[in-house]
């Protein structure tokens, strides 16, 4: 069987590595994209909103798709995951430039859906539909966050802080969901059937609270750059 039209989705396999090479190509093209345009603030604004307009009219219609889909399916198939609004949040912090939003963006660009393209939980094999759907919305908020950073936009301690108690009630309202519907969206109740980083952090419930604090400590790291004093230029 051609390796592109296998039964089933294999991490790691031929198709996931032809997405993990588009992946960093398009980081890179961000990047250089985001610091080209640095000495151009205007033109920089606009092919962000243009950016952000396009993610949002491309992944609107898989989601849709994916809702419709969910329907009977509440255990298992709800977009509901932390991964899953990360293309709306994608769209709205390159069109309206809002700090908050462009503050999840980063954080949850650069981090979380990150984990979702390099250990996808994916059903779904080229050229179905929800295939399509899964790596445009997990690509363009890596990308997306990968061009403010090259653009110089990054965020604040007290944006940080803000991120950090958004996703705690994100992740609160999962953990309410999972308990209505005996679900396990966001992975709060047991790990992904494929291999992911989670593995690394024991069993239940210890991985949720190791993921906890790494991903606290991940995010102040990657804050601290943008915050640093610079020492005082002398006369």
């Amino acid at each position: 069987m051609h390796p592109l039209t296998d039964d089933r989705f294999i991490v790691f396999g031929p198709q996931h590595l032809l997405v993990l090479g588009l992946f960093g190509l398009g980081c890179l093209a961000a990047a250089l994209a985001g610091s080209r345009l640095l000495a151009q603030p205007r033109t920089e604004a606009w092919v962000g909103q243009v950016a952000g307009a396009l993610i949002l009219l491309a992944c609107g219609p898989f989601e849709v798709f994916d809702w419709l889909h969910a329907v009977g399916h509440w255990r298992t198939a709800l977009p509901v995951q932390i991964c899953d609004f990360g293309w709306l949040v994608a769209g709205v912090a390159l069109t309206t430039r809002s700090r908050t939003w462009s503050a999840l963006l980063y954080y949850w660009g650069l981090t979380l859906c990150v984990q979702g393209v390099l250990t996808p939980d994916l059903d779904h094999v080229f050229p179905q539909a929800q295939f399509f759907g899964y790596w445009l919305r997990h690509l363009a908020p890596p990308w997306a966050a990968v061009y403010l950073v090259g653009a110089r936009v990054g965020p604040s301690w007290r944006d940080y802080r803000v991120v950090v108690a958004v996703t705690v009630v994100v992740t609160g309202l999962a953990m309410v969901l999972n308990r209505a519907l005996g679900s396990n969206y966001d992975y709060l109740n047991a790990k992904p059937v494929t291999h992911s980083a989670l593995d690394l952090l024991g069993p239940w419930p210890w991985y949720v609270a190791g993921e906890v604090v790494l991903i606290a400590g991940f995010w102040a790291l990657i804050t601290w750059p943008w915050n640093r004093r610079r020492p005082a230029v002398s006369r």
